[in-house]
């Protein structure tokens, strides 16, 4: 808990460096506290990402891009995120970003810390966390820790992980060795860790890209044990979009939150069914990954939403309280958050103004080719 006291106690220095930008030119929409106003102001808001630019943020891009923020009356700055950004921290200094994307765990521990951020939607409806170990390793799941050097990431990426294995009664440093990996894959590869923690749409996909020395060729999928943490039951809620409670309180902010959410939807449904340009639009908001890693991203990160059963950035109660409960366990927290630490109504509101599919129930996930390096 140390650490999220520090982030919240250096959150007005990360405010100075999310500076609010000017309000650009109007598309005719009505002034966000519903009186006539100048119909061409657009009204000026910020989303601060989780990292940097990559499909993992495609929706966004693609609402920029397609004139959907636009649609809603808002001139929206997207602000990447990065190693050095912790977002749950941006978003809950008090002149910070309006709108933050973050993992839930995360901003539970921020709360329990005295941040208000608030789930307004849930976007990721699935984990996108995995372990990968070498096939010949033995390692099938969390039980086969005991004894080997585990790889995670810190900062909360490894809540899922450490998790698991106290289900499986291991714990860090007595039952196994954990290590904190950097970015990258190149512990595993090298096999100085014998497991390590993987983004499905992501590292996983770094492995795969790289040669085997043994053989000249491409890592095969069947060259790895994988382990799913949907599947072991410790999944912890990912991607979502916050706001600050106080923020939201304000007169008109509920109307621009609900707008700011419509829009953004419109950008996943595109990117659900234009897969292709939606990889067009994370390369120019600034991605250095190769056109074929942005590929398998984009990939995968859509069956991370769809389908969202009860509509696209409505929270499964089931999947919060299984966070909360995995949480609690593994003392991220100390305490159940109230109640208002989510709420769906701004969310269902943006829905009610949506045309198209906006379940996915349909969805099927499509194939790509790996690539050398991701190029």
């Amino acid at each position: 808990m140390k650490r999220s006291r520090i982030w919240l106690s250096v959150a007005a220095t990360a405010a100075l460096v999310l500076a609010a930008c000017g309000t650009g030119g109007g598309n005719g929409s009505e002034a966000p506290d519903g009186s006539d106003g100048d119909p061409g102001e657009l009204t000026a808001v910020r989303l601060q990402l989780q990292w940097a630019p990559q499909a993992q943020f495609a929706g966004y891009f693609a609402a920029s891009e397609l004139g959907y923020y636009e649609d809603e009356g808002l001139d929206v700055e997207i602000v990447d995120g990065g190693p050095d950004v912790i977002p749950q921290q941006a978003g809950s200094a008090e002149n910070g970003p309006e709108f933050t994307i973050s993992w839930v765990p995360k901003v539970l521990e921020a709360r329990a810390a005295g941040s208000d951020l608030v789930n307004i939607a849930q976007i990721f409806q699935r984990s996108g966390t995995l372990s990968v170990a070498w096939a010949d390793s033995g390692i099938t799941g969390p039980a086969d820790f005991e004894g080997k050097r585990v790889g995670v990431w810190d900062f909360g990426n490894e809540f899922e992980v450490t998790a698991a294995a106290r289900a499986e009664g291991l714990e860090e440093g007595t039952d196994y060795e954990k290590v904190i990996q950097p970015f990258d894959m190149l512990l595993f590869l090298s096999r100085d860790i014998d497991v390590a923690e993987a983004m499905i749409y992501n590292e996983y996909a770094q492995v795969l890209e790289a040669e085997n020395p043994d053989t000249g060729e491409l890592y095969q999928p069947e060259d790895m044990n994988v382990i799913d943490y949907n599947e072991v039951g410790t999944a912890m809620l990912q991607d979502a979009i916050f706001a600050r409670a106080g923020w939201l309180a304000e007169e008109g902010n509920e109307d621009v939150a609900t707008r700011f959410l419509r829009a953004s939807f419109r950008g996943w449904m595109h990117c659900r069914d234009n897969p292709d340009d939606c990889i067009e639009f994370t390369v120019n908001a600034g991605s250095t990954l190769g056109a074929g890693h942005q590929a398998w991203m984009m990939n995968e990160i859509n069956p991370l939403i769809w389908p969202s059963p009860d509509g696209i950035g409505i929270m499964d109660a089931d999947l919060w309280q299984q966070t909360v409960d995995i949480s609690l366990e593994s003392e991220i927290i100390a305490e159940a958050p109230p109640s208002d630490a989510y709420r769906t109504d701004l969310a269902e509101a943006a829905l009610e103004g949506l045309d198209g599919d906006t379940t996915g129930d349909s969805f099927t996930k499509g194939t790509v080719e790996v690539t050398p390096g991701g190029e």
